[in-house]
């Protein structure tokens, strides 16, 4: 019997522990630093074991990865490096759903050796969105075509029905990861030039995109979509541009937010604080808040961006609940998350859209468009916990079965990794709808 440790338990594990625990060959160790947290995911099942464990502790990191046949780790991607360097002393599998770092990379040459398979982005995005890329991606190449323009926007957003507040948005991951990823600095190429959109500017270079059925969305830029020029074998691309999708108004909102420093870093004394007095020193105000922060941002006292930070409480005297110091964004993120949970039966929604455009050598163009909308399950598990865990989960059976022989640092972009994942994702709902039309 193959054994499988699992480092963490957070939001989006459930879809995968059940479906290992289905799998009879398979036991199944899910360390974590709350164990009722384990335990409710394995709810008593024979084949499955809970441990409590931080990410300090180094030697029984050890031993555990060195009882495995896999280990996937969902902790922070800082620490994927360090399960790393211990699979690999003891050759063990490992999977991440993580983007994959430099310090990753540099592994490959030593998996090889060690004849073990290191799989990162092996979730939603990055994971569903590249292998499905490159599944169409090698189909228009199969056919003499070559792709001139990639652009692939994903999103996890509340379903229409469960759109009900003034943000558009509700969490179902880590709130602090959200709000950090909107610092990030973004860089694609479009029409031929390299553009790059620094962090503050993030939701000023904004896009939008209509999804049938759904009507329009906004969508700004995701980090570094240079790299997957190379990574996706798109020589001749002009286009390259991977986005986050959002419903309409989230970017003016989130420019303010940016604009006003609510996703600085830098610690400062919360205690006894309102969100408004906080809010003032952050804009420098010493009148009426509300005046003061549409002249700080130019807009009017009405504007939506002024109504949706003061419908979440930014501008009250509410005390902030954390003593001490804090910054102001992961105040922000706790806010957040107190603010814009997801109420009981509602339903999130995961949209993820390819847009190319392919040539073809007898002078033929085409625009393919290819769409994944996905709901929660109501009193189940989330759209964003299946299709991020799901994709891990499906691989690490298909390694520990043989059905998956790479070895190495990998990416699931080579047709022995992404066709056999699709095709089961499929089977469970999670499938795209692709529509091509002559240019």
């Amino acid at each position: 019997m193959k054994q499988i440790l699992l480092l963490g338990a957070g939001l989006v594990s459930r879809p995968l522990v059940r479906y290992l625990l289905d799998e009879p060959e398979f036991r199944l160790l899910i360390a974590s630093r709350t164990v009722s947290k384990a335990d409710a995911l394995i709810e008593g099942h024979p084949r499955g074991e809970s441990r409590a464990w931080t990410i300090d502790d180094l030697d029984s990191l050890d031993d555990m990865i060195k009882a495995s046949d896999l280990v996937i780790s969902l902790l922070p991607a800082t620490m994927h490096v360090e399960v790393a360097k211990i699979a690999l002393r003891h050759k063990t599998h490992m999977v991440t759903t993580s983007y994959v770092s430099e310090e990753m990379a540099s592994l490959d040459a030593s998996a090889r050796d060690a004849g073990i398979l290191i799989l990162n982005e092996i979730g939603l995005d990055p994971g569903i969105d590249h292998m499905s890329a490159m599944k169409i991606i090698h189909e228009v190449e199969a056919h003499g075509g070559k792709v001139v323009s990639f652009q692939s926007n994903c999103g996890g957003l509340p379903a229409p029905e469960a759109n009900t507040n003034p943000w558009g948005y509700k969490f179902s991951w880590s709130p602090r990861g959200v709000v950090l990823a909107a610092r990030n600095n973004a860089e694609y190429l479009w029409r031929g030039e390299v553009r790059t959109t620094p962090g503050p500017e993030l939701f000023a270079d904004v896009r939008h995109i209509d999804v049938t059925g759904l009507g329009g969305f906004e969508v700004y830029p995701n980090r570094d979509s240079l790299g997957y020029k190379e990574v996706y074998g798109l020589a001749d691309a002009r286009t390259l541009f991977r986005g986050t999708i959002r419903y309409p108004g989230h970017c003016a909102t989130w420019k303010a937010l940016a604009d006003c420093g609510w996703l600085d870093l830098e610690e400062r004394p919360v205690n006894g604080k309102s969100y408004g007095r906080l809010f003032a020193e952050l804009i420098g105000s010493h009148g009426e808040l509300k005046t003061d922060l549409a002249a700080f941002l130019g807009i009017g006292e009405d504007a939506d961006p002024i109504a949706r930070m003061e419908w979440l409480g930014l501008l009250s005297e509410e005390a902030i609940p954390s003593g001490g110091e804090s910054s102001p964004l992961d105040v922000l993120a706790t806010r957040l998350l107190e603010m814009l949970p997801y109420g009981e039966g509602e339903k999130d929604m995961i949209i993820l859209q390819h847009q190319f455009e392919a040539e073809y050598s007898d002078g033929k163009r085409e625009r393919i468009v290819s769409t994944l909308v996905d709901y929660g399950i109501p009193g189940g598990d989330s759209s964003m916990a299946r299709t991020v865990s799901l994709p891990a989960a499906i691989a690490t059976r298909m390694i520990l079965q043989g059905k998956i022989t790479e070895t190495g640092v990998h990416l699931p972009v080579t047709p022995g990794i992404y066709k056999p994942v699709l095709d089961e994702l499929a089977t469970m709902g999670i499938s795209f709808e692709d529509v091509t039309e002559e240019l």
